[in-house]
């Protein structure tokens, strides 16, 4: 947080508009799943057997500078070399957060070392029946809670990350917040989920109404003992308490078919290089505010966190409230 915090200050005292918080770093698409929400395992096999080299996710990071490198997929422990790639980000001081559903994680933890930078981000969607039926297999609640008991008592940092759809039950996810933190979790991710147009699954994303009501009602009267990863800022805007524009910029994605514009989630073509992708994508065709079909119900992190963080150093009284949420937990 004190990272991210100066590298903001940073960048707005030196008059830079556009700066990317986190890359979200995608070395290969394959996955050991099929989950409901993704269309990533769509590709051809051709595709999916492609993979990218250590040298290339590094050269990602040092030409972005972003403080945070989150490494997604597919499955990023499928991938050969991921402990290196891991490994050379971490010596670059960036915070890297590992995303995995946790299937490979407790066999390959012997591959990586215990560091305050590198976290492990374990996809967890909900209670132990919800998770189960979004991967469509039996047992991986499981075998993730498991792995995430593993982890931390072998020292390491874990995370989760949780995506939400239609018939999302505020109770039964309340009860899931402190099964997570029971098991040692450092902070928590939540997001709706958003409909990829490859997703096997159309019918279960949440419209943004929806979600309004869904996340205040999950997170109403938030236990003090329940820790997130994100900014209270965002968490109100997934209540409903505050609005914002997309800022796509601030979580730049990075493949294998170069940098995805102009957001993880939408694919409208890809930029040779991170200067090109700033300077040359036409940002205003995208954002609720644009009109663009495809933005208007999206409230997912990757657009919106950086939004809020932004908004977080917008006035002594956003930094003062930001830091009351923190301290009390309330939202």
């Amino acid at each position: 947080m004190a990272a991210v915090a100066r590298y903001v200050l940073k960048q707005r005292l030196s008059g830079r508009e556009k700066y990317p918080l986190v890359l979200m770093l995608e070395p290969l698409f394959r996955c050991n799943l099929s989950c409901t929400g993704c269309g990533k395992i769509q590709y051809p096999v051709s595709i999916l057997k492609k993979n990218l080299s250590v040298e290339e996710c590094v050269g990602a990071s040092d030409e972005c500078g972003a403080p945070v490198v989150s490494i997604a997929g597919g499955e990023p422990l499928l991938h050969p070399q991921i402990a290196e790639i891991a490994r050379a980000l971490v010596a670059r001081n960036r915070f890297v957060y590992l995303c995995t559903n946790a299937l490979l994680l407790e066999r390959k933890l012997d591959e990586f070392q215990p560091d305050k930078h590198l976290s492990f981000s374990v996809h967890m969607d909900g209670p132990r029946a919800e998770h189960d039926l979004s991967v469509f297999r039996e047992g991986v609640y499981d075998v993730a809670a498991k792995a995430i008991a593993a982890a931390v008592k072998r020292g390491f940092r874990v995370t989760t990350n949780t995506t939400l759809f239609e018939g999302a039950d505020p109770a039964r996810m309340r009860r899931f917040f402190d099964e997570m933190m029971e098991l040692g979790v450092e902070g928590m991710m939540i997001s709706p989920g958003y409909s990829y147009e490859k997703a096997p699954d159309q019918e279960h994303f949440l419209r943004r109404e929806r979600s309004h009501k869904l996340f205040a009602r999950m997170l109403e009267d938030p236990k003090r003992s329940w820790r997130f990863n994100q900014s209270p800022l965002f968490l109100q805007f997934l209540m409903g308490k505050r609005d914002f524009e997309c800022t796509p910029w601030g979580n730049p994605t990075f493949n294998i078919f170069g940098w995805q514009r102009p957001c993880y989630l939408l694919q409208d073509g890809y930029a040779r290089s991170f200067r090109e992708l700033i300077e040359e994508t036409e940002w205003p065709k995208y954002g609720r505010k644009s009109g663009n079909p495809k933005c208007q119900d999206c409230m997912v992190h990757c657009g919106f966190e950086p939004s809020a963080v932004r908004a977080t150093f917008d006035s002594p009284r956003a930094m003062g409230e930001t830091a009351l949420a923190m301290m009390t937990g309330r939202l």
